[in-house]
């Protein structure tokens, strides 16, 4: 039973917490208020407090649940608060809660072997790191010294996170240019326009990075001509292909990898967001033949590949390949994609799977603040305005998702579109 359904287990659970860590603020005012006096300012939040979770449903503070369309930025893959992946964190945190990769460790042993048994042919070989900008930085670092080369091809419209190598990488101007100066030698070129890269894929570039499917640039979908020319070019110029695939991967568009999905396997792979099902996680899938060539020494991470994220990224993968979550995402988001497109106000629908831009005929900023009244948790695109994002964990169903489609019709049908704080974006 989830911990908000039960007011007595919700009261017990956050007693336990309150023993283990001292009082916590109660109620959304308190708080919002106690976040606001400490932290440094991040996103532009949602009036929303959210407090327990389990499956495609969280809960505010105040017991008010809402149906999660967007994961905690694609986060939550197999939903809040799996029972497998509570069970993997609770017996590792009881045996090792971290040590460094100076040692050997038998769940990060684990971990690795479902990556590895997750990813394509040719590219298993893991490097264990923190997060999707790690992971980046990581694959691009990497593709330098495998080529010998320096240049650096990318979208305009990409994001690779917000370290400094990454944000030279990344093309959307709000997080690139206050960072500046950024490491140079880099080109940015139209997602979809192959001429466009074959005019700067040279003798110079060490890699084309690229997210198979942008989500904060708006979501859409290449055709497969697209990516098999893509692939063609960098073999042939000898550049080397990295999939961004922070928020595709994991079975997120109907298959365990978007390349999969769009015809192409790219030469790296970055993962993150869903890897460790809520627990800090970041990968680096590599070619084998240039893992090979990678030195001890050259690559590190303090924290990357702790046991406790570990456990959970092993339970991951497994729930994955169990669950089938791929297949899930497919066939939910297909009948989610149809029933969104026969909505009056929504003008197209874009992406794969269970990744889905919503265009609406209107800005979505009211609609999404409409939406979080009735109890629904959506994304939005600053770079598509009019664009609705859909990112929800993997196990969504479909009763659950209908539930939504007509959440957003009446919604739509409605005078929403009043101006309301905006939604997160990462």
């Amino acid at each position: 039973m989830s911990p908000y359904q039960d007011p007595h287990s919700a009261r017990a659970a956050r007693e336990r917490l309150e023993r283990a860590i001292g009082p916590m603020a109660h109620g959304t005012a308190e708080i919002r208020a106690e976040e606001g006096r400490w932290q440094v300012p991040t996103y532009a939040k949602w009036p929303v407090a959210v407090v327990s979770g389990r499956g495609c449903v969280v809960a505010d503070a105040e017991g008010k649940t809402y149906l999660d369309l967007y994961g905690g930025h694609a986060v939550a893959l197999a939903g809040h608060c799996h029972p497998r992946l509570v069970a993997a964190i609770q017996a590792q945190a009881e045996r090792l809660l971290f040590y460094s990769q100076v040692v050997h460790n038998d769940v990060r042993a684990a971990a690795a072997r479902a990556l590895c048994a997750l990813a394509p042919e040719g590219l298993r070989r893991v490097f264990l790191c923190n997060s999707g900008t790690e992971a980046n930085e990581t694959a691009l670092k990497l593709a330098r010294k495998a080529t010998g080369r320096m240049r650096i091809v990318s979208l305009r419209d990409g994001f690779h996170g917000r370290t400094l190598g990454a944000l030279a990488a990344t093309g959307l101007g709000k997080y690139r240019d206050p960072a500046y100066p950024l490491p140079t030698q880099h080109d940015f070129v139209p997602y979809g326009d192959l001429e466009a890269l074959e005019a700067v894929v040279g003798p110079d570039t060490a890699a084309v990075i690229l997210e198979p499917i942008p989500s904060m640039g708006g979501i859409r979908v290449a055709p497969k001509a697209y990516f098999e020319g893509l692939r063609a070019l960098c073999t042939q110029r000898g550049a080397l292909l990295i999939f961004d695939e922070v928020q595709t991967g994991f079975g997120r568009t109907g298959t365990r990898f978007a390349g999969e999905s769009v015809g192409a396997t790219p030469d790296l792979i970055t993962g993150a967001k869903g890897a460790g099902g809520g627990v800090p996680a970041g990968v680096v899938f590599v070619r084998e033949d240039l893992a090979a060539k990678v030195k001890v020494g050259e690559q590190g991470t303090t924290f990357g590949g702790g046991p406790l994220a570990c456990a959970s990224i092993a339970a991951t993968a497994k729930t994955i390949v169990d669950e089938d979550l791929p297949g899930n995402a497919r066939r939910v988001g297909g009948a989610l994609r149809a029933a969104l497109e026969r909505v009056p106000g929504v003008v197209s629908v874009t992406g794969l799977g269970l990744m889905l831009g919503v265009n609406l005929d209107r800005p979505a900023k009211g609609v999404i603040a409409a939406l979080i009244g009735r109890g629904f948790l959506t994304g939005s695109c600053e770079a598509v305005p009019e664009q609705i994002r859909l990112l929800p964990p993997l196990v969504l169903t479909e009763a659950e998702a209908a539930t939504f489609v007509v959440g957003l019709r009446e919604v739509l049908a409605s005078s929403a579109g009043a101006e309301a704080p905006p939604p997160a974006h990462a």
